[in-house]
């Protein structure tokens, strides 16, 4: 009876996403936007996949990982962004670019499987995160990890069938249908609600005004929320004020976490790594620290293999640790730098190929926005991010050591079974 039920809600969702694409008229007594939720075991439909093609994908999800760090770490100040999240966001839109759009976008975000396995090895990726935090800490606290997706589409403005079931069914997407056209702001303010729920109030206002306008025609939009204690937390009173060392030879004090853990833990090649396991150890944190005066030519040679290499050498340890309190957000604009980074057609009208999202050559890819948070205590960790891609119409065990970290460092949350990296930054001054 339950999967009677849920084939008849299918069926009435699929009728209600037909009409729509199909140009429908827009309804004039209904709310700024209304909803039509696929059901995901749709999944079942596309191409087999395998464990190897999901660790494909996450390998090539950590190279981009690595790369837009790099692209991005030539700001000044602290550093934090998911990965993750604007991978996710811009697969959604990989699945309705074509021709020299699509190649490039391959190869930027490293989608080395194509069109046909990228999408189903996201949804496995996706069904095994989502697994995560069945484990308690010591107080009872399970880990939260949320991963959400979502597209919000203009309802007068016809988009291909396909295109939306294979990201409803891919990518849990529940597609909104609204008023982009002469409602925008209502549509923008609406889309920011939606993130901050979906990231517990720490991601507000993703949408700044005049990123939506008229010519908007659909945003496709992620949030990513991660909150966890450690396996094992500190004790609050062995924190106490301490030095640590900025770039330019100055020093602020600030609070500092002690004591001594036994972790996994590597050293060598310019630098000390430890491994702290979140309760479940199905998620850790990984705290590289350059060797001293070493920071920016580590930071500018980090690359992919580098990062494996530390994390595959790591070894259980004895170490006395000091790890700064910190918390910061963060926010960008991602065109430049994708532009940069290797995919410019997206961005250009007058090239952008998205005809797998309406069977024409009308729509690219007007702005990415990409937000972040994290913080770290004596009880754990606790992140959030949020990316959104806007598409508009064209026309306009050793011996004991220490590891003091009072340095600047880099941090990296990752879940273990999988090895995606969830969250990727760095610590350049924890007093701001």
């Amino acid at each position: 009876m339950k999967f009677l039920i849920k084939i008849l809600s299918l069926l009435a969702a699929l009728s209600m996403l037909l009409a729509a694409c199909g140009g429908a008229p827009a309804p004039t007594d209904v709310s700024v936007t209304e909803s039509v939720e696929l059901i995901e075991e749709l999944v079942e439909t596309q191409i087999p996949i395998s464990e190897g093609d999901m660790k494909t994908l996450v390998d090539g999800n950590n190279a981009f990982a690595v790369d837009i760090f790099q692209s991005l770490r030539a700001g000044d100040g602290n550093l934090v962004l998911s990965p993750y999240s604007i991978s996710l966001a811009l697969a959604m839109t990989y699945a309705g670019a074509r021709g020299e759009t699509e190649s490039q976008m391959m190869e930027t975000l490293h989608f080395t499987q194509g069109q046909g396995a990228t999408h189903p090895s996201f949804n496995m990726l996706g069904a095994e995160l989502a697994q995560r935090g069945e484990a308690g800490s010591k107080d009872g606290q399970p880990m939260q990890l949320n991963i959400v997706n979502s597209i919000w589409a203009e309802r007068a403005f016809t988009f291909d069938k396909q295109f939306l079931n294979l990201v409803s069914t891919s990518y849990g997407a529940g597609i909104r249908f609204t008023n982009f056209i002469t409602q925008y702001e209502d549509a923008r303010r609406e889309i920011n609600a939606w993130v901050s729920d979906e990231t517990n109030g720490r991601i507000q206002d993703l949408l700044a005004e005049g990123i939506i306008d008229s010519m908007t025609r659909m945003a496709l939009v992620n949030a990513i929320y991660f909150k966890a204690n450690w396996l094992e937390p500190f004790d609050e009173r062995s924190t106490s004020n301490a030095s640590f060392h900025l770039l330019d030879g100055s020093r602020v004090t600030v609070p500092t976490m002690h004591k001594q853990v036994t972790a996994s833990y590597a050293s060598g090649d310019g630098c000390q790594a430890l491994e702290l396991a979140y309760a479940g150890e199905t998620a850790a944190m990984d705290i590289i620290v350059p060797d001293e005066g070493n920071y920016e030519a580590f930071e500018s040679a980090l690359s992919i293999g580098q990062l494996n290499k530390i994390l595959g050498g790591m070894k259980p340890t004895t170490v006395m640790l000091g790890l700064p309190k910190f918390g910061y957000a963060a926010d960008f604009a991602l065109a430049d730098t994708l532009e940069t980074m290797g995919m410019p057609d997206a961005f250009d009208m007058d090239k952008a190929d998205f005809s797998g999202m309406t069977g024409g050559r009308d729509l690219y890819i007007s702005t990415v926005v990409h937000k972040a948070f994290v913080s770290i205590d004596e009880k754990g960790t606790e992140a959030a991010a949020a990316t959104a891609v806007i598409m508009s119409l064209r026309g306009a065990f050793k011996s004991e050591v220490t590891l003091n970290v009072d340095r600047p460092f880099i941090f990296v949350v990752r879940d273990l079974p999988s090895g995606q990296i969830l969250f990727i930054g760095r610590v350049l001054d924890p007093s701001k």
